[in-house]
């Protein structure tokens, strides 16, 4: 159904949500600000989204009948995340409005055909080489002066599917590789000398409005997003600059809602682009207490068909994410002033789990 055909939502209207995790709960919270109600399709039984949701279709994404019953139940569907199967979301786009729309997917879902779409629109991306076979492998290492990171194609998040390999591996070692990765279809990366990360948050209307959130830098440890601050300690330019790229993506895919995109900024001020993610995104958290209008509330705008709101920063701001036993840090943090602290109802703390995330705001 394509968007001149779909008018703007109104109080009441409902809106689809594919997964059931954190993204969606924070989709539901931002929509139900405005008397729009959602309805999730997750097969988890107790979900955080299902917690807000005014419904849930508790079955698999692939599940025909709960597809059906989906589609019959709201006015646009979305989601919150993008290793959706493309027999489902052909589905739902032939018989719903799907945003963003399956495009996007499409580009995003495979690391190989998402820095081929990037670098066909005059995009930089770290080298890579598709790697097939232990030969592509062996000839891609020697290439990236015997270093590099072999990573999945397809569903890769959180550093799962990747690693790191270093100097001096002979063919075994790189065989031992290519098994930790299940032998799946894999890109091999060439290391990037990079000052730091940095993401930003685009979002793009039903009519082609764009609005770009400012980047924000971020931390990693083992795979994981540990903090997101803003300002990013970055030049001027560099800033402009990940506007800039952000919204010539979204333009290319003619994409509406959240998009996050991620960075590595590198000695000489410019940029390359590390990946896309079709989606509000956990670097983009620090909206939610730092703007007026979070990332969630915009996506809800953006898909809604109705203006998008400011992205301007009433205050700097790290954000940081509670991982597994770091949930027992509640009551230390909640005792802070200048802290807004969200949690995302899951049942189970475990390691490298996502349990919630807290924002520390000093006012401009």
């Amino acid at each position: 159904m394509s968007r001149t055909g779909t008018p703007p939502l109104k109080p009441g209207d409902t809106i689809g949500i594919i997964g059931g995790g954190q993204l969606g709960r924070m989709l539901a919270m931002a929509a139900a600000r405005f008397s729009l109600k959602t309805i999730v399709l997750e097969h988890g039984k107790n979900c955080p989204a299902a917690q807000l949701a005014n419904y849930h279709i508790q079955a698999e994404y692939d599940d025909v009948a709960a597809l059906k019953e989906l589609v019959a139940s709201c006015k646009l569907i979305t989601y919150e995340f993008e290793n959706i199967p493309l027999e489902t979301v052909n589905f739902l786009e032939e018989n719903n409005t799907l945003y963003p729309n399956s495009l996007a997917l499409q580009k995003s879902q495979d690391r190989l055909v998402e820095k081929t779409f990037l670098n066909s629109i005059d995009i930089q991306t770290a080298p890579y080489q598709n790697i097939e076979t232990i030969g592509d492998l062996e000839e891609a290492y020697h290439r990236y002066d015997q270093s590099g990171i072999l990573k999945t194609r397809r569903f890769g998040y959180d550093g799962k599917g990747q690693v790191r390999l270093e100097k001096g591996m002979n063919k075994s070692a790189l065989q031992a590789a290519l098994d930790e990765t299940t032998n799946a279809p894999c890109v091999l990366e060439g290391l990037i000398n990079f000052q730091c990360e940095i993401s930003t948050i685009v979002a793009r209307s039903t009519s082609g409005e764009i609005a770009v959130f400012d980047p924000a830098e971020n931390v990693h440890k083992d795979g994981i997003l540990r903090t997101s601050s803003v300002p990013a300690n970055v030049s001027g330019k560099i800033i402009k600059n990940a506007k800039s790229i952000a919204a010539r993506i979204v333009e290319a895919l003619d994409y509406v809602g959240v998009m996050g995109v991620e960075f590595f900024v590198l000695e000489n001020d410019d940029l390359i682009v590390n990946e896309i993610a079709p989606r509000v995104h956990n670097s983009g958290h620090w909206t939610e207490a730092a703007c007026a209008v979070s990332q969630f509330e915009q996506h809800i705008r953006a898909i809604a068909g109705w203006p998008l709101g400011s992205t301007k920063r009433h205050s700097d701001c790290t954000m940081e994410n509670l991982i597994g036993s770091d949930i027992e840090r509640i009551p230390e943090i909640m005792s802070h002033s200048n802290t807004l602290l969200h949690l995302y109802g899951k049942e189970d703390s475990r390691e490298g789990r996502k349990m919630g995330h807290f924002t520390t705001i000093k006012p401009l």
